[in-house]
Formats: C-alpha cells, structure tokens, sequence
C-alpha cells in the first residue's frame, strides 16, 4: 500500500507539472499588454496571478524566489505588466523582468493596507489582489521608484556606516547604563572620544567586565572614520559636482549630502522642489472628518536614513553651533511660538520642520546651481525696509 501511495503522488506531481508547463505555453500566444501579472515575493517561494486586462484569471500558481526559476516563468511572454510589492527581493526581481523586457510596477506596500490588514491573508489572495489592481487602476498601486544599481552600490557604503553607527550608540549606552547600576556617571562627550574617556573614568572594579565592550567601540570608530573616508571621496569625486552645491549649506555634512544625492538620484523626478517634504515624510499627517481636524506628527513616508540624517541638521542648525541663517532664525521662531503656547517637544517639532526646509533648499540647489546666501530673505527685509524708512 505505501509502495501504490508513493507512486500515485508522483504520478500527481508529474501531471501537475505537465499541466503547469501547458499553461505556461499558453500564455506566450497572449498579445502584449494584455496580461497583468500579479506575483506575491516570500523569501523561498513566490506565489502569482494570471489575469487578462478583463480581470478574468488565466494562470495560478507558485514558483522559487531565484533568478532561474524567474527567467523560466516569464522569459517567453511578450511584453506584459508585472506588479509585485516593496520588499527584500522587490529591486533585483524588477531589474530582472525589466531585462526580459516586462513593465513592472513595485506597489508601496505601506499603502496597500487592503493587503496587509486583510482578515483572509494567505500568499494566493495576495497575488490576486495585486493582479486586479493592476488591471483597475495603476496609480492605486503607489508605485515606488527603483535606482539603478550602480546608485544602490554607492548607497550600501553609507547605511553599511550608519549600521556601525547605530551599533556603536548601543554600546555606548549599555556602558553608561552599568555605570549608573553601580552609583557612577559618566561625563558627557562625543561618541568618537567615548571609549577613550570611559577607559578613564570607569571604575576599576567594572574595567574587567567592560574591557571587551570598550575595546570593540574602539574597533567600531576605526572602521567608521574608514566609512567617513569613502563618503567624502565619493563626494569629492564622482558626485562632486552635485555635493559642491549642496554642501554650501551649514550643518549638511558630507554623509547627508550623499545620502540625499543617492536617494533622490535624479532630480528631475520632482516638478517642484517642495515635493521632496512628502516624498520624505516631513509632512503632517492628515486625520480631517466633520469637525475634527487633529494635529498629528509627521507621516514618516520615504527613506528613514535620509530623514533622520536631515533632522539632525536640523537640530545643528537650531542648537549652539549653528550659523546665523533664514533657516535657524525660522526654526527659532518656531521653537519660541510653541513654548508660549505650551506645546511640549517644541524644539522637536522645529527640527522637524526646518529639515523639511532643508530637503526642499538642498533640491533647489541641485537644479538651479545657485550659490547659496544664508541670509538672503533678512537681508532683502532690512533693504525694503531701509528703502521705505528713508522714503
């Protein structure tokens, strides 16, 4: 009996993939753009949607998250339309179909809360889900933009440095917690002269636990001053002219000018320099029913690096390093209304807002080429005003 069972499942394995292999055939005769392919990406398994622009499903079924199994399905399908959602393996499978010559939209999958908050959620519902937006209506979809892979590249070196980064604060923050356990603090300092201060003043009957932390974020501020290194020399060189530009502003330093050129890539993506705001997520969000209209924290959409990296130049620009600017008197102002309003976090709240100023002036200094004058909008107040006083 288990012999028969062992060879009726094979045998259904052999039929199932003789019928997949016959409705894979069926799909080249399909014109082109007349298929929306939805495909649902897992880690080891993608499963896919079939539909005609009519949304009637043609195909289902499953295939392995690898390049080879990819190629297979779709290499002798005429140009059609592949949706798939945001995810690990959305940027090198859509660079993948795009060189089997498909048109694929990458669907934002934070605003595909249909997909997400679904009570019947499985892999196969999903994949359907994605075909038929396809074919109702594209722009539902959010699609997000793909760079290139020579911009990804250049992109890894400043989030590899960023991990170490946020590494190195955990650390640092695990030492100055087990020294306050034991009575002691340590003095404040930057996060580069921290193992060298610490070796110091950490008490000595914690030096033996705490050597080994100690001697890593050592290790760790080598190898991000080598990180340091590569950034400035690729904004010295390969992207120098675009970082001349935006570098000019006070408190942008080489890491963010690189981030921001990479993410952006191209500039002419935007109509309007303001659009960066919401591209980045420093924008409130909206909550408006009836008479209701809440006041609400930024949405957070975009890229997390770069909008963190624009933040704290903002609150560099806002704190006492900062240079007298347009900028730092606004953000100022801000802070000051809020505290006489008694809204809490009020400089919090100006960081926030002055670093969407800052996407904005950072893009308009990439397109125009202008040369940037911190005080250009206070000066031309004082001239009109002089102007009128002397009139």
């Amino acid at each position: 009996m288990k012999k028969d069972s062992k060879k009726q499942t094979k045998s259904k394995l052999e039929a199932k993939k003789v019928a997949e292999i016959q409705s894979h055939a069926q799909l080249t005769e399909f014109d082109a753009k007349s298929l929306v392919i939805g495909v649902d990406v897992g880690d080891r398994t993608c499963s896919y949607c079939v539909r005609t622009l009519g949304r009637e499903i043609v195909l289902e079924g499953t295939l392995a998250t690898k390049a080879e199994a990819i190629v297979e399905m779709f290499q002798g399908l005429k140009h059609q339309t592949v949706v798939i959602e945001t995810g690990t393996h959305s940027r090198w499978i859509a660079q993948l179909l795009e060189v089997l010559g498909h048109e694929v939209i990458v669907a934002n999958a934070r605003k595909l809360k249909m997909i997400s908050e679904n009570n019947q959620k499985s892999d196969q519902v999903d994949a359907r889900l994605l075909s038929e937006l396809g074919c109702c209506n594209p722009d539902w979809l959010h699609g997000v933009y793909q760079r290139s892979e020579a911009t990804q590249n250049d992109l890894l070196v400043a989030r590899a440095r960023q991990g170490l980064v946020d590494m190195r604060t955990g650390l640092i923050n695990q030492v100055r917690g087990v020294v306050k356990s034991f009575g002691c603090r340590l003095p404040k300092c930057s996060s580069e002269a921290f193992a060298g201060i610490a070796k110091i003043q950490v008490p000595e009957v914690l030096k033996a636990g705490l050597s080994g932390i100690l001697e890593t974020l050592e290790q760790l501020d080598d190898q991000i001053h080598h990180y340091d290194c590569h950034v400035e020399h690729l904004c010295n060189t390969k992207y120098e002219m675009v970082a001349k530009r935006l570098l000019q502003v006070n408190g942008v330093g080489p890491v963010t000018t690189l981030v921001y050129i990479l993410t952006i890539e191209d500039e002419s993506r935007f109509e309007r320099s303001r659009d960066v705001g919401p591209y980045l997520g420093l924008v409130a969000k909206k909550r408006q029913s009836g008479q209701r209209d809440p006041r609400l924290g930024i949405t957070k959409e975009g890229d997390e690096m770069l909008r963190k990296l624009l933040v704290n130049c903002a609150h560099h620009i806002l704190g006492v390093n900062g240079q007298d600017s347009d900028l730092r008197r606004w953000g100022l102002s801000l802070v000051r209304a809020a505290e006489r309003k008694g809204i809490g976090h009020a400089r919090k709240l100006a960081a926030a807002a002055v670093a969407r100023k800052v996407a904005v002036l950072l893009h308009r200094l990439w397109v125009t080429g202008a040369v940037y004058e911190p005080l250009r909008n206070s000066e031309r107040r004082a001239a009109a005003s002089a102007g009128s006083a002397a009139a």
